[in-house]
Protein backbone atom coordinates (compact mmCIF):
# COMPACT_ATOMS: atom_id res chain seq x y z
CA UNK A 1 0.00 0.00 0.00
CA UNK A 2 2.83 2.48 0.76
CA UNK A 3 3.68 2.33 -2.93
CA UNK A 4 -0.01 3.06 -3.92
CA UNK A 5 0.63 6.21 -1.21
CA UNK A 6 3.43 7.40 -3.12
CA UNK A 7 1.93 7.49 -6.36
CA UNK A 8 -0.99 9.18 -5.40
CA UNK A 9 1.41 11.59 -3.61
CA UNK A 10 2.86 12.19 -7.24
CA UNK A 11 -0.84 12.34 -8.83
CA UNK A 12 -1.62 15.08 -6.29
CA UNK A 13 1.10 17.22 -7.08
CA UNK A 14 1.64 16.73 -10.93
CA UNK A 15 0.75 20.13 -12.61
CA UNK A 16 -2.50 21.51 -13.91
CA UNK A 17 -2.82 24.76 -15.80
CA UNK A 18 -5.85 26.17 -17.35
CA UNK A 19 -9.03 23.39 -17.44
CA UNK A 20 -6.55 20.76 -19.00
CA UNK A 21 -6.40 17.27 -17.92
CA UNK A 22 -4.84 15.40 -20.31
CA UNK A 23 -2.94 13.89 -17.23
CA UNK A 24 -5.81 11.73 -16.85
CA UNK A 25 -5.81 10.20 -20.54
CA UNK A 26 -6.47 6.77 -20.62
CA UNK A 27 -7.48 6.39 -16.46
CA UNK A 28 -10.95 7.76 -16.96
CA UNK A 29 -13.92 7.36 -19.21
CA UNK A 30 -16.60 10.12 -19.06
CA UNK A 31 -19.74 10.00 -20.45
CA UNK A 32 -20.86 13.18 -22.82
CA UNK A 33 -24.44 15.05 -22.86
CA UNK A 34 -26.50 14.22 -25.30
CA UNK A 35 -25.84 17.78 -27.27
CA UNK A 36 -22.71 19.16 -28.21
CA UNK A 37 -21.81 22.22 -27.27
CA UNK A 38 -19.16 22.69 -29.39
CA UNK A 39 -21.12 22.38 -32.24
CA UNK A 40 -24.15 24.49 -30.83
CA UNK A 41 -21.18 27.51 -29.82
CA UNK A 42 -19.43 27.41 -32.77
CA UNK A 43 -22.32 27.56 -34.69
CA UNK A 44 -22.93 30.77 -33.34
CA UNK A 45 -19.55 32.40 -33.17
CA UNK A 46 -20.06 32.02 -36.75
CA UNK A 47 -22.97 34.59 -37.12
CA UNK A 48 -21.36 36.65 -34.16
CA UNK A 49 -20.20 39.99 -34.71
CA UNK A 50 -18.97 40.24 -31.08
CA UNK A 51 -18.66 37.60 -28.91
CA UNK A 52 -18.16 36.74 -24.84
CA UNK A 53 -17.08 33.67 -23.25
CA UNK A 54 -17.52 33.72 -19.68
CA UNK A 55 -15.28 31.35 -17.72
CA UNK A 56 -13.15 30.41 -20.64
CA UNK A 57 -10.68 28.60 -18.02
CA UNK A 58 -7.14 28.20 -20.07
CA UNK A 59 -9.23 29.11 -23.37
CA UNK A 60 -9.25 25.41 -24.65
CA UNK A 61 -12.17 24.90 -25.76
CA UNK A 62 -12.96 28.89 -26.96
CA UNK A 63 -9.97 28.94 -28.72
CA UNK A 64 -11.17 25.66 -30.71
CA UNK A 65 -14.25 28.32 -31.95
CA UNK A 66 -12.10 30.26 -33.95
CA UNK A 67 -11.94 31.97 -36.46
CA UNK A 68 -13.27 34.65 -34.02
CA UNK A 69 -15.38 38.25 -34.98
CA UNK A 70 -13.08 41.37 -34.07
CA UNK A 71 -14.58 42.41 -31.43
CA UNK A 72 -13.86 38.99 -29.11
CA UNK A 73 -13.64 38.70 -25.63
CA UNK A 74 -12.60 36.12 -23.02
CA UNK A 75 -13.30 36.39 -19.28
CA UNK A 76 -11.74 34.24 -16.20
CA UNK A 77 -12.43 35.09 -12.47
CA UNK A 78 -9.31 32.76 -11.57
CA UNK A 79 -5.99 34.33 -11.53
CA UNK A 80 -3.30 31.47 -12.07
CA UNK A 81 -5.52 30.38 -15.69
CA UNK A 82 -5.58 34.35 -16.95
CA UNK A 83 -2.28 34.08 -18.26
CA UNK A 84 -2.71 30.64 -19.74
CA UNK A 85 -5.79 32.24 -21.56
CA UNK A 86 -3.47 35.04 -22.91
CA UNK A 87 -1.56 33.25 -24.08
CA UNK A 88 -3.71 30.69 -25.78
CA UNK A 89 -6.66 33.44 -26.75
CA UNK A 90 -4.45 36.38 -27.67
CA UNK A 91 -2.59 35.11 -30.89
CA UNK A 92 -6.52 34.95 -32.27
CA UNK A 93 -7.54 38.12 -31.85
CA UNK A 94 -9.66 37.59 -28.11
CA UNK A 95 -9.35 39.78 -25.52
CA UNK A 96 -8.86 38.17 -22.17
CA UNK A 97 -9.89 40.05 -18.61
CA UNK A 98 -9.66 38.95 -14.88
CA UNK A 99 -12.76 39.01 -14.33
CA UNK A 100 -15.48 37.59 -11.24
CA UNK A 101 -17.96 35.70 -13.72
CA UNK A 102 -20.39 36.13 -11.01
CA UNK A 103 -20.44 40.23 -10.46
CA UNK A 104 -20.74 42.80 -12.60
CA UNK A 105 -19.43 43.05 -15.83
CA UNK A 106 -16.67 45.48 -17.25
CA UNK A 107 -19.02 45.80 -20.15
CA UNK A 108 -21.32 48.66 -22.22
CA UNK A 109 -24.83 47.63 -22.62
CA UNK A 110 -25.58 45.86 -25.69
CA UNK A 111 -22.15 45.37 -26.47
CA UNK A 112 -22.40 41.44 -27.58
CA UNK A 113 -24.72 39.78 -29.69
CA UNK A 114 -23.54 36.21 -28.49
CA UNK A 115 -22.54 35.49 -25.03
CA UNK A 116 -21.11 32.08 -24.46
CA UNK A 117 -20.77 30.22 -20.56
CA UNK A 118 -20.11 26.55 -20.29
CA UNK A 119 -19.45 25.53 -16.63
CA UNK A 120 -19.36 29.44 -15.31
CA UNK A 121 -21.16 31.25 -12.93
CA UNK A 122 -23.14 33.91 -14.06
CA UNK A 123 -25.75 37.04 -13.19
CA UNK A 124 -28.55 36.43 -15.73
CA UNK A 125 -29.45 40.25 -15.58
CA UNK A 126 -25.93 41.23 -16.06
CA UNK A 127 -25.82 38.81 -19.23
CA UNK A 128 -29.04 40.20 -20.42
CA UNK A 129 -27.69 43.77 -19.93
CA UNK A 130 -24.29 43.63 -22.29
CA UNK A 131 -26.36 41.85 -25.27
CA UNK A 132 -28.01 43.59 -27.74
CA UNK A 133 -31.32 43.08 -28.56
CA UNK A 134 -31.39 39.49 -30.64
CA UNK A 135 -28.77 38.41 -28.79
CA UNK A 136 -28.05 35.04 -27.83
CA UNK A 137 -27.07 33.48 -24.59
CA UNK A 138 -25.57 29.56 -24.55
CA UNK A 139 -24.56 28.20 -21.24
CA UNK A 140 -23.63 24.52 -20.31
CA UNK A 141 -24.11 24.25 -16.75
CA UNK A 142 -22.75 21.33 -13.99
CA UNK A 143 -25.84 20.84 -11.85
CA UNK A 144 -26.08 20.67 -8.04
CA UNK A 145 -26.13 16.92 -8.46
CA UNK A 146 -23.01 16.37 -10.31
CA UNK A 147 -20.61 13.67 -8.53
CA UNK A 148 -22.82 13.82 -5.01
CA UNK A 149 -21.86 9.92 -4.55
CA UNK A 150 -18.17 10.81 -4.99
CA UNK A 151 -18.59 13.45 -2.20
CA UNK A 152 -20.31 11.07 0.05
CA UNK A 153 -17.32 8.73 -0.29
CA UNK A 154 -15.22 11.31 1.25
CA UNK A 155 -17.65 11.85 4.36
CA UNK A 156 -18.85 15.17 2.68
CA UNK A 157 -21.80 16.56 2.05
CA UNK A 158 -22.96 18.13 -1.24
CA UNK A 159 -23.39 21.65 -1.89
CA UNK A 160 -25.19 23.05 -4.29
CA UNK A 161 -28.01 21.00 -4.75
CA UNK A 162 -30.75 23.61 -5.83
CA UNK A 163 -28.74 24.48 -8.69
CA UNK A 164 -31.03 22.44 -10.95
CA UNK A 165 -32.51 23.45 -14.49
CA UNK A 166 -35.54 24.48 -13.51
CA UNK A 167 -33.88 26.42 -11.56
CA UNK A 168 -31.58 28.19 -13.70
CA UNK A 169 -34.43 28.56 -16.50
CA UNK A 170 -36.25 30.81 -13.47
CA UNK A 171 -33.55 33.39 -13.63
CA UNK A 172 -32.66 33.44 -17.32
CA UNK A 173 -36.37 33.92 -17.94
CA UNK A 174 -36.57 36.49 -14.49
CA UNK A 175 -33.80 38.73 -16.11
CA UNK A 176 -35.64 38.98 -19.71
CA UNK A 177 -34.86 36.39 -21.92
CA UNK A 178 -36.87 33.91 -23.84
CA UNK A 179 -36.04 30.32 -23.36
CA UNK A 180 -35.40 28.69 -26.56
CA UNK A 181 -33.98 25.35 -25.48
CA UNK A 182 -33.29 23.39 -22.75
CA UNK A 183 -32.09 19.91 -21.68
CA UNK A 184 -30.85 18.22 -18.98
CA UNK A 185 -28.71 15.10 -19.08
CA UNK A 186 -27.32 12.53 -16.63
CA UNK A 187 -24.42 10.48 -17.04
CA UNK A 188 -21.26 8.79 -15.59
CA UNK A 189 -17.29 9.58 -15.23
CA UNK A 190 -15.22 6.02 -14.69
CA UNK A 191 -11.69 6.35 -12.73
CA UNK A 192 -9.70 3.95 -13.95
CA UNK A 193 -7.83 3.94 -10.74
CA UNK A 194 -7.59 5.76 -7.83
CA UNK A 195 -4.50 8.19 -8.35
CA UNK A 196 -6.90 9.66 -10.79
CA UNK A 197 -9.39 10.48 -8.22
CA UNK A 198 -6.88 12.10 -5.95
CA UNK A 199 -5.52 14.36 -9.84
CA UNK A 200 -9.28 15.01 -10.39
CA UNK A 201 -10.54 16.33 -6.82
CA UNK A 202 -6.99 18.32 -6.49
CA UNK A 203 -8.07 20.26 -9.67
CA UNK A 204 -11.23 20.85 -8.33
CA UNK A 205 -10.93 21.87 -4.78
CA UNK A 206 -14.64 22.94 -4.64
CA UNK A 207 -15.67 19.23 -4.79
CA UNK A 208 -14.05 18.11 -1.68
CA UNK A 209 -13.28 20.42 0.69
CA UNK A 210 -9.62 20.56 2.26
CA UNK A 211 -8.83 17.54 -0.08
CA UNK A 212 -5.33 15.91 0.13
CA UNK A 213 -4.30 12.88 0.21
CA UNK A 214 -2.44 13.04 3.88
CA UNK A 215 -6.16 14.44 4.83
CA UNK A 216 -7.99 11.69 3.08
CA UNK A 217 -6.00 8.82 2.95
CA UNK A 218 -8.74 6.07 4.84
CA UNK A 219 -11.56 7.06 2.35
CA UNK A 220 -8.60 6.58 -0.80
CA UNK A 221 -7.77 3.58 0.62
CA UNK A 222 -11.32 2.51 0.47
CA UNK A 223 -11.71 3.43 -2.86
CA UNK A 224 -8.60 1.22 -3.42
CA UNK A 225 -10.14 -1.70 -1.50
CA UNK A 226 -13.12 -1.81 -4.05
CA UNK A 227 -10.56 -1.97 -7.05
CA UNK A 228 -9.44 -4.50 -5.45
CA UNK A 229 -12.42 -6.39 -5.00
CA UNK A 230 -13.60 -6.04 -9.13
CA UNK A 231 -15.54 -3.09 -7.99
CA UNK A 232 -15.70 -0.26 -10.97
CA UNK A 233 -14.99 3.39 -9.72
CA UNK A 234 -18.05 5.18 -11.52
CA UNK A 235 -19.80 8.20 -10.01
CA UNK A 236 -22.90 10.00 -11.56
CA UNK A 237 -22.29 13.27 -13.86
CA UNK A 238 -25.24 15.60 -14.36
CA UNK A 239 -25.07 18.46 -17.12
CA UNK A 240 -27.59 20.99 -18.49
CA UNK A 241 -27.98 23.50 -21.07
CA UNK A 242 -29.87 26.48 -21.97
CA UNK A 243 -30.12 28.36 -24.83
CA UNK A 244 -31.86 31.76 -24.85
CA UNK A 245 -32.05 34.82 -26.72
CA UNK A 246 -32.79 38.62 -25.84
CA UNK A 247 -36.12 39.09 -27.93
CA UNK A 248 -37.99 42.40 -28.58
CA UNK A 249 -36.96 46.10 -28.45
CA UNK A 250 -34.96 47.92 -26.03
Amino acid sequence: MNDLHSQWRKDYEAPFKGWDFSYLDGRWLEGQPSWDYITLARQLVQKSKSVLDMGTGGGERFASLAPFPKHATAVEGWKPNVAVARRRLEPLGVRVLEVTESGNLPFADGEFDTVLNRHSAFQAQEVFRILKAGGVFLTQQVGGDDLNDLIREFGAAPQYGDWTLGTSIKQIRDAGFRIKEAEEWTGQVEFKDVGAIVYFLKAIPWVVKDFSVDNNLRHLERLQRKIDEGEKLAFTRVRFLVLADKSGEE
